[in-house]
């Protein structure tokens, strides 16, 4: 069963939030449109003609959908096959691109697509969906988003139990305000690049489930 919204919030998220982000979307893609294309050719160079990354993930009640991001590393592989790890495969290019949050930017894409808001719990990988528990489910009652309450309270940095914490808050506290407030301090978090790896990776170590 989904969190209860009170009759503000579910108008909130039913009309006026989805509105705001596809204008929101609009805006930012066609004012930063010579700086996605800039990337596209850089990114093109640095990975043998695959700027972008796309990946199922699941989205508001589970629904699958493919998430595209701007592709931050290569596909090198080892002498048996098998994938370097993900720092041996993060190009320098990949690197300013992770820093600056620029790899988020053709997610715009998959808000005006329907599939994503401007804030939301972050999309994670499908495989994660066993693994949660009855309240962690929750941070799928609502879209996905670009940005989010995790993110700005600590983004990669912080531990999984945390970040689901936060999600499901999110949900439950869901408003114009809230998404706000989340959107300038996305902004400061951006400037100062804070967050982007976890202590031991320079991306988010998988989720486990819990022990």
């Amino acid at each position: 069963m989904e969190i209860q919204h009170s009759a503000a919030q579910k108008v909130y998220i039913g009309i006026i939030k989805p509105l705001a982000d596809i204008f929101v979307a609009l805006v930012v893609f066609i004012v930063l449109l010579p700086v996605f294309a800039v990337l596209v050719l850089l990114l093109t160079i640095a990975n043998d003609g695959k700027p972008f990354f796309f990946q199922p993930r699941p989205g508001k009640r589970e629904k699958i959908f493919k998430v595209v991001k701007f592709k931050t590393m290569n596909d090198k592989k080892d002498k048996d096959g098998n994938l370097l790890s993900d720092a041996e495969r993060l190009t320098p290019v990949g690197a300013f691109i992770r820093k600056t949050s620029l790899d988020e930017l053709p997610q715009m894409i998959n808000v005006i697509k329907g599939d994503m808001s401007i804030v939301g719990p972050r999309p994670l990988l499908v495989e994660y969906l066993p693994l949660y528990n009855e309240t962690q489910k929750h941070r799928h009652d609502v879209k996905p988003g670009i940005t989010g309450w995790a993110q700005t309270n600590g983004r990669n940095a912080i531990g999984w139990k945390q970040k689901f914490e936060y999600d499901v808050w999110y949900v439950q506290h869901i408003s114009f305000a809230l998404d706000f407030k989340i959107l300038l301090r996305t902004v400061a978090k951006v400037f100062k690049s804070e967050g982007i790896s976890s202590d031991t990776s320079v991306t988010m170590e998988k989720f486990k489930g819990e022990h």
